[in-house]
């Protein structure tokens, strides 16, 4: 039986140039980087030199990309340091975030009285522009934290759009990019973000690691306390290993884009012309024209087949998803259909199948022959 991975956008597998830069470094450059001999120094140019190869992929420079241990640490920071240092009185975000971001605001909105307000939204899962200016127009300090790409149905936002309008009401914008960093180009000279953030083991890279990209002189405070590290914005020993790793993994997604993107783009389009065939009544949750490796799809089946549609195709060996993975072991409907669905079509199976340059055109043969078969 052959696996089938289709769920790349909870995490992909590791390059293989990956695993080969990781290895070298765990066993030749195990010095800690803010030690003064030559070991030290050694790890210190390895941790540098992969900020500066980050920062040169996304058009930033070095001292605007701190380490974290992931996507949920730098929205959980961003968002409280806005709160606490900023003096952000009110956070405008949507329903179809991500739990790092939706549970942040929440805890902040509990503990500081700040006002939330939730963005509108289109039935495509698009963001509402005019709602969006029209809470923006009123005039109380304010951070934007709005999702790049929809990590359950592939939507995209404007995020160059969003910035200008964000720049021109005078408040901060903090974009959700873990989906998007690795899989499109981001010019940050151009996009005036404030903040985003990134996770490596979106773009095959580790687990566990991952940035923050925060725009010089924003003002952000430490949320982790204790040495020098990361300008004295994130203490604790890096993890030199897995920052190379990660460093090099973006490096390879970036000239690797245009064929991996053509690539995957292919297998999506092929995807829904099988579906067609087979399916003739399923339905697309968001955009046909969303993101190219992510395609979210409501299939014409009777609603008790929903428990065991994931079950079923797992014992085929093909690895798909209902939504974000930190909710796959519930079985509440998903956060992000529940805003754009009707309560008849929740009730039905929906599958999020997320592709990498690893897939081909027979693993969706595969998945097409299994879901005949239930």
């Amino acid at each position: 039986m052959k696996n089938v991975y289709l769920d790349n956008a909870s995490t992909t597998a590791l390059r293989p140039e990956v695993i080969q830069e990781i290895t070298r470094v765990m066993q030749e450059d195990y010095g800690n980087p803010s030690s003064t001999h030559s070991f030290g120094r050694t790890a210190k140019n390895i941790l540098e030199s992969s900020r500066k190869l980050i920062a040169k992929q996304l058009n930033a420079t070095a001292q605007e990309i701190i380490f974290t241990s992931g996507g949920t640490e730098a929205d959980n920071w961003i968002l409280r340091s806005a709160v606490e240092d900023l003096k952000i009185k009110r956070i405008i975000t949507s329903k179809i975030e991500h739990h790092a971001v939706l549970n942040s605001v929440l805890a902040l909105q509990e503990e500081y009285a700040i006002q939330v307000d939730y963005v509108n939204l289109k039935s495509n899962g698009e963001i509402d522009i005019n709602h969006l200016v029209e809470l923006l127009s009123q005039e109380i300090p304010t951070l934007v934290s709005l999702m790049h790409v929809n990590n359950e149905t592939g939507t995209i936002l404007d995020i160059e759009k969003t910035a200008r309008l964000c720049k021109q009401y005078k408040a901060f914008f903090h974009s959700d990019t873990i989906q998007s960093i690795g899989k499109t180009e981001i010019d940050l000279q151009k996009t005036e973000v404030d903040f985003i953030v990134a996770s490596a083991h979106k773009f095959h890279g580790p687990k566990g690691i991952g940035f923050a990209f925060i725009r010089k002189n924003s003002g952000l405070q430490p949320m982790i306390f204790g040495g020098e590290q990361e300008k004295g914005l994130r203490a604790g020993t890096e993890a030199i290993h897995n920052i190379a790793g990660m460093a090099k993994a973006l490096e390879l997604s970036y000239e690797n884009l245009d064929a991996e993107r053509k690539h995957i783009l292919s297998i999506k389009n092929y995807f829904v012309e099988q579906l067609r065939l087979y399916f003739p009544n399923f339905k697309i949750n968001g955009n046909l024209d969303g993101f190219y490796n992510i395609i979210n799809v409501l299939l014409p089946f009777s609603e008790e087949k929903t428990a065991m549609i994931l079950f079923s195709l797992d014992m085929k060996g093909i690895a798909v998803s209902r939504g974000s993975a930190c909710q796959s072991g519930s079985i509440k409907p998903s956060h992000v259909l529940k805003e754009m669905l009707s309560e008849e079509d929740i009730k039905k199976p929906s599958l999020r199948i997320s592709l990498s340059h690893f897939n081909t055109k027979e693993d969706i043969d595969l998945l097409i022959e299994a879901l005949k078969t239930i």
